[in-house]
């Protein structure tokens, strides 16, 4: 039964009511997502649980708790993994109740005259819509670590003081090679027998500060008998946008990536990130209300869109020439795991590359508390959650830790370091690791 809207609730909550009530109603309140979930383990406290804040959010919408002070810290400290879906015996889609609690927060803050997190704010408006200014920071960065004044910064006490996440990511951050950048608007052709036209998401921080993670997948796929297409135009996926309560931001984006991948006339959209894979799947709900052949254009845009690990285990690896030196664990990417249901594909490719090498890695589903930006809000919480994920590396005794995901990689090369594991361990990319096996050199 739907109850009638509180007539002195805001615009916010009404709208809450509309896109999150129905979805909560469906939560029956049996557990099942508490043991998978990563705040309620690490902070031990209901409101840090799924089961909690679909309560919440019910509560909110209903004009029964304040939508700001009570509902937004807990729904704030939520990492976003959805490891409650995949738990969930009657599936209760947690991220679109998620998703619009955020939004509403966002709603209700500007409604209130209350200040937001300026930075981040305009970082997700003025930066990672703009393909053309993130590169420009990416070569900031590479010039940064050139001269080295990346490490004095973050050697500097003041820094660690004001900026302790900036500072402990910064310090981590893999080498800026520019070089790799790929052009937009390149067809690269397949190397021997053709097998399938692809066209490559570069992503926002992949493009940026990890191109040649970038220029390897091409350069794998295109071994692997695919066609390669870098369309012009493209842009972030805005999985960030609809993390922090930015919809209809994440909707002109997507519409964006729309026009500029349909007219390359590839048969699948291939990505190296599962959490922007993840968006890409899923971008249609943005554009649900949009109209105007959208959400259709959306939904064939989805059913084309691939992990790299998806691609490669369909067309088969390129020749190996060599198996990995010491024993390889895999932390795995909860997008890829509990949106895309793709956590086979690299699971696959590491056993078929490193045989009785490679090492399942105890609580390998579990979150590592990057979630998106997470760990730049949210510190101290993240580094409770991966100072237990490393406690598990280490049983591994794993030389070779990989990642499918690049919040994930500086996320597990933080850990590394973090548990004075640098001298014995190391986090790569999936893509990096098969370049290996493959003898790939990253050399243009």
């Amino acid at each position: 039964m739907t109850l009638p809207a509180p007539s002195t609730a805001s615009t916010a909550v009404h709208r809450l009511r509309a896109e999150a009530r129905e979805a909560a109603n469906r939560c029956i309140q049996c557990g099942y997502c508490l043991p998978v979930c990563p705040t309620y383990h690490s902070m031990g406290k209901e409101t840090h649980s799924p089961r909690g804040r679909i309560n919440l959010v019910k509560a909110a919408a209903d004009g029964k708790i304040d939508l700001l002070d009570d509902m937004a810290p807990s729904l704030d400290l939520c990492l976003g993994c959805r490891a409650c879906e995949t738990a969930c015996p009657v599936g209760v889609p947690y991220g679109q109740i998620l998703e619009a609690g955020r939004a509403a927060t966002v709603r209700e803050t500007a409604a209130r005259g209350r200040s937001a997190g300026r930075l981040q704010t305009l970082a997700l408006k003025h930066l990672f819509p703009h393909p053309g200014r993130l590169r420009a920071a990416g070569r900031l960065v590479e010039a940064a670590q050139r001269l080295r004044l990346d490490r004095l910064v973050f050697a500097f006490p003041p820094a660690r003081e004001a900026a302790p996440a900036l500072t402990a990511l910064g310090r981590i951050v893999p080498s800026v090679e520019g070089r790799f950048r790929l052009p937009p608007g390149t067809r690269l052709p397949a190397e021997g027998e053709k097998k399938r036209t692809v066209a490559f998401f570069q992503g926002c921080v992949m493009d940026a500060v990890m191109p040649r993670i970038n220029w390897l997948t091409v350069e794998l796929l295109r071994k692997a008998g695919c066609e390669v297409v870098i369309p012009a135009g493209q842009t972030c996926c805005g999985a960030l946008h609809v993390h922090q309560g930015l919809p209809e931001a994440a909707a002109e984006l997507v519409k964006r990536n729309l026009d500029a991948f349909e007219e390359t006339g590839a048969e699948w959209i291939v990505n190296n990130a599962g959490g922007c894979g993840a968006m890409l799947r899923e971008c249609g709900h943005v554009l649900a209300d949009a109209g105007g052949g959208w959400p259709e254009r959306a939904a064939a845009f989805a059913a084309r869109s691939r992990d790299i690990s998806q691609v490669l285990v369909e067309t088969g690896l390129p020749p190996l020439v060599k198996r990995p030196e010491g024993l390889v664990t895999l932390q795995e990417s909860c997008h890829l795991r509990n949106v895309q249901k793709a956590a086979e594909a690299p699971v696959k490719l590491l056993r078929e590359t490193a045989g009785d090498r490679f090492r399942a890695l105890s609580g390998a589903s579990d979150c590592c508390a990057s979630g998106g930006i997470f760990n730049l809000l949210h510190f101290e919480e993240s580094m409770a959650i991966l100072d237990a994920k490393m406690a598990s590396v280490r049983q591994t005794a794993a030389v070779t830790v990989v990642t499918s995901n690049p919040g994930c990689h500086l996320q597990m090369r933080l850990g590394i370091r973090r548990a004075g594991l640098e001298d014995r361990c190391r986090a790569v990319h999936l893509v990096e690791y098969l370049a290996e096996c493959a003898g790939l050199t990253a050399e243009r």
